[in-house]
């Protein structure tokens, strides 16, 4: 029940849905000719649901001159008063405000994105100055200020590092699911995360230069640039008033007769044009919701329909965003592959690097045995750990780390680690006892359900991209794998937007596939951003629970939706065409011209129902 409340509560709507099922009750008594003292009761749907209808129309007429489809159902409803058919009046405020309130429930605000960028936002920073260390607030960091950041902290500006060696997660800002060796020389980035070391840093950009402000604005500044779908019935509000005020201006003029020309005025009203596209979208979103997609824009699945090309981001979304052992080598006949893994894992195990956790975890998911704890255990920020295992001196990390230990590589070593880096993969080199004796490549790797899914969407005549902020090498290797010739390697947030943009600029209608906040700008820029993890407020649909297989459902659903629009519409305009032909002739009258309204809007809810559980069968 509470649920239920807080999904009423969605748009401000747990108002309108109490007066709706009053009003509802009135008319159905209204038409058993039940009374309350000699009163019609369908003059509750009236006061409940016709005058906000009329005082909404009052408005746009005088502030704005605005036109909707509410100004002749204003009309009808006073006409149908005047001559005291008052059931008609009550049905048709009904069915209008029934209208309006499904299409207040497919609308919903997504701001919480950029409160929780707002909240990536460091609060302080360290300031050294004459070998004293200060903690003040960040916006208060000047150009120049030398500060320092140590591990675990979030850095406060950008700045480049003048002390220490360290790594550096920056998936914030590139989505990068690895972390980055960096040291003397190097650029860091404001938002992201020192992991390891600790280090000092000029501050080069602060305030709103920095890039975690700067990523902010993107987002906040294409946030209001999406145009919202205008209801059919209100883009055709001007011609429907104008064409159904002369057909009964003609008709009483004629005929003499004002029972008619208000008949005209009711089968007029747009009822089942207005629920043609919300009982449609509630439908498909109702379907969408079953198949892991919570759709958080009301007109997401109308622009969705029309895309043409769909943009992904890698890391976390095509792969798993982790990780993995791909590959053992051992260039010493000394030691095999498993023997060299072991010993490797064995002294990762107190390390809290993303890689040396991988390596232990790796180990124990292939093989059974039991790791041995290091006897000593260093780590060295930005190269990788020292440790003692077995008895043997267990040096593993990059080449830099070999290098200080003045270890050298063999050349077939070399080589056969620069194929593996070629496609993507991560190095950790071995040596035991100051001998080079192998390496353990790493990698994220493919969901297992990707190369399906892009095959499925290239079937729907959408066109798959990789936008991404990986390195061209493993954004390379991916995109070949998975079939996908447009890449786009080493983009930050700003990069990402600007080549959705230029994709749009010239006539493509993208859609952005993201789960990371350094994908919020892009998925607010794209024409429909679905997003995923951390970057679901700042997307139109939210992929709930990660599984990526069921987006060319999504973009099929979509289309049909589309069509049940189509059809909707046409089946109402239709029905009007005849009913006020009826109208005219006399055959109808307002009641019963109301009823025949009441039969549309009906079948329009019904042919729209079938979306709930709609799917496209696969060859």
């Amino acid at each position: 029940m509470k649920k239920l409340e807080e999904f009423l509560e969605w748009g401000g709507v747990k108002k309108d849905v109490t007066f709706l099922i009053l009003s509802g009750i009135a008319l159905l008594a209204s038409l058993l000719n039940i009374e309350l003292f000699h009163v019609n009761l369908a003059w509750i749907a009236i006061i409940l649901c016709g005058i906000p209808i009329i005082l909404e129309a009052i408005i746009g007429l005088v502030t704005k001159f605005d036109i909707k489809a509410d100004v002749l159902v204003s009309l009808a409803l006073i006409a149908s008063v005047i001559i005291g058919e008052i059931f008609a009046a009550g049905e048709v405020a009904f069915i209008m405000q029934l209208g309006g309130l499904l299409e207040d429930l497919t609308v919903a605000k997504a701001r919480a994105g950029i409160e929780k960028l707002v909240h990536l936002t460091p609060r302080t920073a360290r300031r050294i100055s004459d070998e004293m260390e200060t903690i003040i607030p960040a916006e208060q960091v000047q150009i120049g200020d030398i500060l320092r950041v140590l591990p675990g902290e979030t850095i406060p500006v950008d700045g480049m590092i003048l002390f220490g060696q360290t790594s550096i997660n920056q998936a914030v800002m590139t989505g990068e699911s690895l972390p980055v060796d960096k040291g003397v020389g190097d650029n860091v980035s404001s938002g992201t995360v020192n992991q390891f070391g600790s280090f000092d840093m000029k501050a080069t950009k602060v305030g709103d230069d920095s890039s975690i402000q700067r990523m902010i604005k993107l987002v906040q500044s294409v946030d209001a640039d999406k145009a919202k779908i205008v209801g059919i019935a209100d883009r055709w509000a001007t011609w429907i008033v104008v064409i159904a005020l002369s057909a009964a201006a003609l008709t009483w003029l004629i005929s003499g007769q004002l029972i008619r020309a208000v008949t005209i005025l009711v089968v007029f009203c747009p009822c089942a044009l207005v629920l043609a596209t919300p009982t449609a979208i509630m439908a498909a979103i109702g379907n969408a919701t079953k198949h892991g997609f919570l759709v958080r824009e009301g007109d997401a699945l109308e622009r969705l329909a029309e895309v043409s090309k769909i943009t992904f981001d890698k890391t976390g979304t095509l792969t798993y965003g982790t990780p993995k052992v791909i590959a053992v080598k051992s260039f010493c006949s000394a030691w095999a592959e498993q023997s060299l893994f072991r010993l490797t894992a064995g002294a990762e195990q107190r390390s809290e690097h993303p890689l040396g956790k991988a390596i232990v975890t790796g180990y124990k998911q292939q093989y059974q045995d039991g790791l041995q704890m290091p006897d000593q255990f260093h780590m060295i920020p930005g190269q990788g750990i020292s440790a003692k295992v077995d008895a043997y001196e267990v040096a593993a990390g990059n080449r830099e780390l070999l290098s200080a230990k003045q270890i050298d590589l063999p050349d077939s070593m070399r080589e056969e680690a620069a194929s593996y880096i070629e496609n993507g993969s991560t190095i950790t080199y071995v040596a035991i006892s100051n001998k080079a004796i192998g390496f353990i490549a790493l990698a994220d790797t493919l969901r297992q359900d990707a190369y399906d899914t892009i095959t499925h969407i290239r079937e729907t005549n959408v066109t798959p991209v990789l936008l991404t902020g990986d390195n061209e090498k493993a954004a390379g290797y991916m995109a070949k794998q998975l079939g996908i010739q447009e890449v786009f390697a080493g983009c930050l947030p700003e990069d990402k937007l600007k080549h959705i943009e230029d994709l749009q600029n010239s006539g493509n209608h993208v859609c952005m596939i993201g789960d990371g906040i350094n994908d919020a700008p892009a998925l607010k820029k794209a024409y429909v951003g679905i997003g995923s993890d951390i970057a679901v407020d700042a997307a139109d649909i939210a992929l709930i629970n990660d599984k990526i297989s069921e987006l060319p459902h999504l973009l099929l659903l979509a289309k049909r939706m589309m069509v049940t629009i189509k059809c909707n519409l046409t089946f109402s305009m239709t029905l009007n065409f005849i009913a006020i032909i009826l109208a005219i002739t006399g055959i109808l009258n307002p009641v019963i011209g109301a009823l025949v309204h009441n039969a549309g809007s009906v079948l329009v809810i019904v042919n729209s129902a079938f979306l709930l559980n709609w799917r496209e069968k696969r060859k």
